[in-house]
């Protein structure tokens, strides 16, 4: 069909499409809904944005077209929907030329697809629309925006909105930025879906954060600004820790403001079962993806998980039959200031920290620490022996138990991961408390399952196909399929890198749960700085299990991108599109 030099093409006559008030029209490759409505002829795309249900089934009255799928509605002149979970029609140019319609089939924006799709971004976050989520993560990936665009976009919105602060929504967002190089193209974009998703499921129905301000000076030392910081949350005042929290985010170096939320993140004994030192580790991670500049709002959004932390001490399983927490504190007051670092792991160390003597896991731990053990080498190992308590979970414990040891491995990760951030000894009790924490999962692991070693002789893309069947299954021998399988990958000689490809695709396919992103994300980043094959083969057999146990889920939201992913390619979702 032959067009005119400004690119109209010729569509139906005037009197036909008068009489039928619409047409459906192919030009170009694009369906297109001509209407006459009020006098004049108005030209939509014919796919409604919202799920592709074709508007030439529509019902058109007083100007606004109305969809009969999900009854949104578009003001028919400029394609504007009023319902914010659908999104605007394009509209294309029309003329009417001696009785003859004509369209450029070419669709009229107001804007670029990366403003367009960042606006509706935002749209998606405010509503908690999922569909409108997922359409913008594709649509800005497609327009080339980078994946720390709408990432920072998705932390502004979680800090600004949630009075309470810093929770699940915003570590799980974070823990999928943290993977995603790790991940393919296709899967990067779901993460950035979930991690979305997650952010605005956090936020809706709940009331925004007003800010405290800082205080007016700028000439408080960090010693007493972290004094002060310290003694609010301790006596859980959140606004007068914010203050000060603020005023040493203006005042203080990076490496200096981490010392002051750690130390405070430590005072008690793993505190809400390892979450607020985990929420304060992640918003640093947030950061180096966000950027600095968000420091003031991000890091004062975990101040309310500080002061409103429980504290693990006051509770039964800490003092009794053991003291442990007094064990803990008695061994702070002799932990040594500025290590050298000069420590090697010694024979046995580990094994020390995966038995049952207490008293024997605080002195080892103390002896290294007094040898030159930094917290951060300390905090390695006793993260791995966290590990090892998720390898070996045994599935005959009660399915809820696999959280316990879930939350002693992700704050073991956070605390290792905090100790690149800064080198004050106070993380010295966090790898403390984590340790005495592997020592009370102990009979999680009794009996204890078999970390397999693998079959070098092994078919390594089978050993995936057999792991991803693993995930589609239900039961707990499905958990040791999805061991054996990664042992086999690794054994065989599979590259690591594809395997956390594969197991990061498997998560984010899923309406996983909190914990489930958390035990993937500390299993890849332990994997990554493991110091051997075998430790690499733990976290990475750790992690496979716990998804696995918690998998299949209905996959609701992968059922809901897909639509989106159909979208956004053009294809047909109900049967009667053209």
């Amino acid at each position: 069909m032959s067009s005119d030099s400004q690119g109209f093409v010729h569509a139906t006559a005037l009197d036909a499409l008068r009489e039928s008030g619409r047409e459906l029209v192919n030009r170009n490759g694009q369906a297109i809904a001509l209407f006459h409505a009020d006098g004049e002829v108005r030209a939509v795309d014919n796919r409604c944005p919202h799920m592709g249900f074709p508007l030439t089934e529509g019902t058109v009255d007083d100007g606004v077209l109305t969809c009969h799928w999900h009854h949104a509605r578009f003001e028919l002149s400029c394609g504007d929907t009023f319902d914010p979970w659908a999104d605007d029609v394009p509209t294309y140019p029309v003329e009417v030329r001696e009785g003859e319609v004509y369209v450029r089939p070419v669709p009229q924006r107001d804007a670029p697809p990366a403003e367009h799709w960042a606006n509706r971004l935002e749209a998606g976050l405010e509503e908690d629309l999922r569909l409108v989520l997922a359409k913008a993560a594709i649509g800005l990936t497609d327009a080339g925006v980078d994946y720390d665009d709408p990432y920072a976009t998705g932390v502004e919105f979680g800090t600004r909105y949630r009075a309470d602060g810093w929770a699940s929504g915003l570590t799980i967002h974070t823990a999928l930025a943290n993977v995603r190089d790790r991940l393919d193209d296709a899967t990067r974009r779901r993460a950035l879906y979930q991690g979305l998703v997650e952010v605005a499921g956090d936020c809706a129905g709940t009331p925004p954060k007003f800010d405290q301000p800082m205080l007016d000076t700028d000439a408080v030392s960090k010693a007493r600004l972290k004094e002060w910081f310290r003694e609010n949350v301790e006596v859980r005042d959140r606004d007068g820790a914010e203050r000060v929290l603020r005023t040493a985010v203006a005042t203080l170096d990076r490496a200096d403001v981490a010392e002051l939320l750690f130390a405070a993140a430590t005072d008690h004994v793993y505190l809400s079962s390892g979450h607020a030192l985990d929420f304060v580790n992640k918003a640093f991670e947030s950061l180096d993806h966000a950027g600095w500049e968000r420091a003031d709002d991000v890091l004062a959004s975990v101040v309310s998980g500080l002061t409103d932390a429980d504290r693990s001490e006051e509770t039964a399983e800490w003092r009794q039959p053991v003291d442990l927490a007094g064990l803990l504190f008695d061994a702070y007051d002799d932990l040594p200031e500025g290590p050298s670092g000069d420590w090697t792991e010694p024979d046995g160390f580990l094994d020390t920290l995966l038995g049952d003597d207490p008293h024997a896991i605080v002195d080892a731990l103390l002896d290294a620490a007094n040898a030159g053990a930094t917290p951060r080498q300390l905090s390695r190992v006793v993260r791995y022996a966290a590990a090892v308590r998720v390898a070996q979970f045994s599935t005959g414990n009660e399915f809820g138990d696999w959280n316990t040891v879930l939350h002693t491995f992700t704050y073991a990760n956070a605390v290792h991961q905090a100790t690149e951030r800064t080198d004050a000894t106070e993380l010295y009790r966090g790898a403390f408390d984590a340790a005495i924490n592997v020592y009370l999962d102990r009979f999680l692991n009794t009996p204890p399952a078999s970390i397999p070693d693998g079959d070098p002789g092994a078919d390594s893309e089978g050993a995936l196909d057999r792991l991803d069947d693993a995930f589609d299954r239900e039961g707990a021998e499905e958990v040791n399929r999805a061991s054996r399988a990664t042992a086999d990958f690794l054994a065989a000689g599979g590259d690591p890198d594809d395997l956390m490809e594969s197991l990061g695709a498997s998560l984010v396919r899923e309406d996983a749960g909190f914990h489930t992103f958390q035990a993937v994300e500390a299993g890849f980043t332990g994997a990554a700085e493991a110091d051997s094959t075998e430790r690499e083969r733990v976290f990475l057999v750790a992690a496979a299990r716990y998804l696995a146990a918690h998998t299949p889920t209905r996959r609701e939201r992968e059922q809901t991108y897909r639509i989106a992913e159909r979208l956004h390619r053009g294809e047909a979702l109900h049967e009667t599109e053209r």
